[in-house]
C-alpha cells in the first residue's frame, strides 16, 4: 500500500498511556457489547452494530490527547488511511452539495471513555456514533495477524475505512434507522438481519473509499486487494462460530458471512459509487 505522499489527518487523539472506564452515556456501536458473545471473545474485527448499552450515567473524564510521535510508524500510518478517508468522502459529499464531517479517532491502550460507555481493546475496533469517534488499540493488528491470518497493512487500512463507513451511516441516518428497525423487528433472528445488512454496507463504502483512493492516488500494490478479502473472510459470522465451536448458527449472525462480507467490499471497490451500496433494497446479501 502507497501511502508516502498521502498527508496525515488532524484528527486523530493519541490517548495511549492513559485510560480509565467510562460511564454509558449513550448508543454506541461496537462488538464488545453484542449479544452475540463470541463475537466479543473472538475480538469481532468491525464492531459497529446498533445497540441500547444503557443511558443516564455520567461519563468520568477522558484522558487528555497528546500528538502523535513522530516516530510511531503505525500511528502514523492510522493517521494517512484516515486522511485518505476525508478526502474521499469530502469529494463524495461535495459532489451532492453537502459537507463531509470528518470523524476523529482515538488510540488508546487497554480502555478509555467514549460517549458510548467503557471503551476496552476486547471490543475491537469501534464507533461510537454519540460523539462521532473511532476508535482503536493499535494491538489488535497484531490480533489481526495472529488469531485472523490476515496481516498487511491494506488489511488494516480496511478495519479503519469499515469504521469510518459508520459514521457515514449514521450521517445519513441510516443506524438510527436501523436500531428503529431493530427495536420492532419480531424476533432475535430478524433483528440481526438489520445488523447484517448494516454492517455489509459499511464494508461496501470501505470499497467505496479504496476505489477512489486509488483512482486518484494509485494506493494499492500488487496483493493489497487480496489482503482485504482475507480480512473480510476471517471475520465472517460463519468463520467466527466455526473457530469458536466447530459450527455456524445463521439465524444468530451479525455482520454476515464471509462471502457476504467480501462480496460487498467488492461492489464498493469495482463501481467506487455509494448508491450501489444499498444492501437494505438489495433482495439478496
Amino acid at each position: 500500500m502507497r501511502l508516502d505522499d498521502q498527508q496525515e489527518s488532524g484528527n486523530v487523539e493519541d490517548r495511549r498511556g492513559g485510560g480509565g472506564g467510562g460511564g454509558i452515556g449513550g448508543k454506541g456501536i461496537g462488538v464488545g457489547t453484542i449479544v452475540l458473545a463470541l463475537v466479543a471473545m473472538y475480538f469481532g474485527v468491525d464492531p459497529s452494530v446498533v445497540l441500547n448499552i444503557g443511558q443516564g450515567l455520567q461519563q468520568t473524564e477522558t484522558t487528555e490527547a497528546q500528538p502523535i510521535p513522530k516516530d510511531d510508524p503505525m500511528a502514523i500510518f492510522v493517521a494517512k488511511v484516515l486522511g485518505s478517508t476525508e478526502q474521499t468522502w469530502d469529494k463524495v459529499f461535495q459532489q451532492s452539495g453537502q459537507q463531509y464531517p470528518a470523524p476523529k479517532l482515538v488510540l488508546f491502550t487497554g480502555q478509555t471513555s467514549t460517549a458510548c460507555g467503557a471503551g476496552q481493546a476486547a471490543m475491537g475496533p469501534f464507533y461510537c456514533p454519540a460523539d462521532q469517534k473511532v476508535y482503536i488499540d493499535l494491538s489488535f493488528y497484531q490480533e489481526m495477524k495472529n488469531r485472523f491470518h490476515a496481516p498487511g497493512d491494506f488489511a488494516q487500512a480496511y478495519v479503519i475505512a469499515h469504521e469510518v463507513g459508520h459514521h457515514i451511516q449514521n450521517l445519513m441516518g441510516t443506524s438510527e434507522q436501523v436500531q428503529r428497525a431493530r427495536q420492532s423487528a419480531r424476533s432475535e433472528a430478524e433483528a440481526n438481519q438489520y445488523s447484517v445488512r448494516l454492517e455489509l454496507q459499511a464494508d461496501c463504502y470501505a470499497g467505496v473509499w479504496a476505489n477512489h483512493a486509488d483512482g486518484e492516488n494509485r494506493i494499492l500494490e500488487a496483493g493489497d486487494v487480496e489482503e482485504a478479502m482475507t480480512a473480510a473472510a476471517a471475520i465472517g459470522d460463519d468463520a467466527l462460530q466455526k473457530q469458536a465451536q466447530g459450527y455456524a448458527v445463521p439465524d444468530s449472525f451479525t455482520h454476515g458471512t464471509s462471502q457476504q462480507r467480501m462480496h460487498w467490499f467488492n461492489q464498493g471497490l469495482s463501481t467506487g459509487d455509494m448508491r450501489q451500496c444499498d444492501t437494505f433494497k438489495a433482495a439478496s446479501i
